[in-house]
């Protein structure tokens, strides 16, 4: 607005300088034009019709007509009243007045940036703390400022009284316990044979490792109870110290297995009914076995399925990449990347194909 306003008080101060040297007659011609210019504008626009003024443009006509009398305003075409003129003068006065007199710290000063970060550090670090305890625990580091600040500022960042940021969530559970979750599930597949396989798979959450325990055509109680008992001796022999093991409530499932999990300090998390994403580890595992060898593959009959299955154990665990390990595979590191410009131009990869082309594995050429 104030660049307009001083825009057009420069051109209508050159326009006063252009009109200095023409006669009274030339000067009374043009006002009796643009006056009837006024009528034909006011005609075109209707009874009904407004005039829209732009703040600069009402705040330049206001300064400009308000030294003249009130009769002479009433004399003038103007597209308004001569009473909006004034209240338009009067409005530029308040505001003119209301910035002056505007005091130069409105409120209490804002909060010091590194004491909001610090507040929403020790929320987040500490779901079961309130604001008062916040309060407490900043009064011993030395940083004063009031318990309603705190509130205010948790209020602000859209989080919770202390006992609902404390409840535990299945998606917490999952984030803080990776070190110490497996999941396991059955996957089902049908050989060209005719012959329905159930294949029992165990994934850990930290590492991505996956232990394609067996698969059969016939889950029973004694064998599911067997593969347990395998999976708890390799855990052993490979050091991985695992607490809890989730699965859904597949009656395949015996609870013998539950008990020989206890015994070695594993405790059973069950899934809810139809909730397949309370388990989307292993549920993940089982999309990629699906779309990258089960539906790329004829499988003949069992033991073709155990062979297939092998492989991909071996390409998923020292191979593939996975986004959740920055690209590494559970049981490889990523390698540094390439700085040598003669290694970049002329690249060697080699390729080993498994299960005859369906899985692709490359690495540099020796």
């Amino acid at each position: 607005m104030l660049l307009r306003l001083a825009y057009l008080t420069i051109t209508n101060a050159f326009a006063a300088l252009r009109l200095l040297p023409m006669s009274d007659r030339d000067k009374d011609v043009e006002i009796l034009i643009l006056r009837h210019q006024i009528t034909v504008l006011e005609r075109q626009l209707g009874a009904d019709t407004k005039a829209r003024f732009a703040p600069e443009d009402r705040a330049f006509l206001s300064a400009l007509l308000t030294p003249l009398p009130r009769e002479a305003l009433y004399r003038l075409r103007l597209l308004v009243r001569p009473d909006t003129v004034l209240r338009w003068h009067r409005d530029l006065m308040k505001r003119r007045h209301a910035r002056t007199c505007r005091p130069k710290r409105p409120g209490r000063p804002p909060t010091v940036r590194s004491i909001r970060a610090l507040i929403l550090r020790l929320v987040r670090e500490n779901p079961g703390w309130g604001y008062r305890r916040i309060h407490g625990e900043l009064t011993t580091l030395g940083v004063k400022v009031a318990p309603s600040t705190v509130w205010e500022i948790l209020k602000q960042e859209g989080l919770d009284p202390a006992p609902e940021r404390a409840s535990t969530t299945w998606a917490y559970f999952l984030r803080s316990q990776a070190n110490a979750l497996l999941a396991c599930d059955f996957l089902e597949t049908i050989t060209l044979n005719g012959q329905r396989q159930y294949i029992l798979a165990v994934i850990e959450h930290t590492t991505r490792r996956i232990r394609v325990l067996g698969t059969t055509a016939h889950p029973s109680a004694d064998w599911v109870t067997q593969a347990i008992r395998n999976l708890v001796m390799d855990l052993d022999d490979a050091g991985c110290r695992a607490r809890y093991l989730i699965r859904d409530r597949d009656g395949k499932f015996p609870a013998l297995m539950d008990e020989i999990l206890a015994e070695a300090g594993i405790k059973t998390v069950l899934t809810g009914i139809r909730m397949p994403r309370m388990n989307p580890i292993m549920e993940r595992w089982v999309q990629s076995c699906r779309h990258e060898v089960l539906d790329r593959c004829l499988v003949w009959n069992e033991h073709h399925l155990r062979h297939a299955l092998r492989e991909y154990e071996h390409f998923h665990n020292h191979h593939r990449a996975h986004q959740a390990l920055d690209q590494a595979a559970p049981l490889r590191t990523v390698p540094d990347p390439i700085t040598d410009p003669a290694r970049i131009t002329d690249l060697k990869i080699r390729r080993r194909a498994r299960l005859g082309g369906v899985l692709h594995e490359y690495s540099h050429a020796a």
